[in-house]
């Protein structure tokens, strides 16, 4: 078994590494924390899903810093009365979560053959726990994205507006 090396600064810190988490609990990141850690390319698809979540979404999430611990770090959770999804910033990627219960699942077998087969295989692969499948999406494109999008629509319908 090949263990990964930890690189270290010249100070003897450990520097951070692809996928490592905020692990600061002093305070909740803020935006300038999360563009410098997770970077401006990966910024901009973080601040895309946001800005599409209010717009679809209007009053309906507030979201939330949660501290799950110095492995886990911070994420910022979408919930209103069940979760509707985690976005998790980590080094140079971020990553969103989304629980699908037992009528998602159905949904997402429904339409199996119309998602892209990236995603298909991540849902295939992801666990399924007592409250449903988590499934953890790195996006990196507009597919992903655009991916993630679909699946919170199939998960809860946006409000009408009207």
């Amino acid at each position: 078994m090949i263990l990964p090396t930890r690189a270290t600064a010249a100070d003897g810190e450990t520097l951070p590494q692809i996928g490592h988490r905020i692990t600061d609990k002093s305070a909740p990141p803020d935006d300038s924390a999360v563009r410098d850690w997770i970077g401006q390319e990966a910024f901009e698809h973080w601040a895309g899903l946001r800005n599409w979540i209010e717009e679809f979404y209007p009053d309906v999430f507030a979201p939330d810093w949660l501290y799950g611990g110095k492995n886990r770090g911070w994420s910022l959770r979408y919930k209103k009365t069940r979760a509707f999804c985690t976005l998790v910033p980590e080094y140079r990627l971020f990553s969103t979560a989304v629980v699908m219960g037992g009528a998602e699942r159905e949904k997402f077998e429904e339409r199996r053959y119309v998602w892209r087969p990236q995603l298909v295989k991540l849902y295939d692969e992801a666990k399924t726990y007592i409250d449903g499948k988590w499934l953890t999406v790195a996006i990196s494109s507009a597919d992903d994205l655009h991916d993630v999008t679909e699946l919170l629509i199939m998960k809860r319908p946006p409000p009408s507006r009207g």
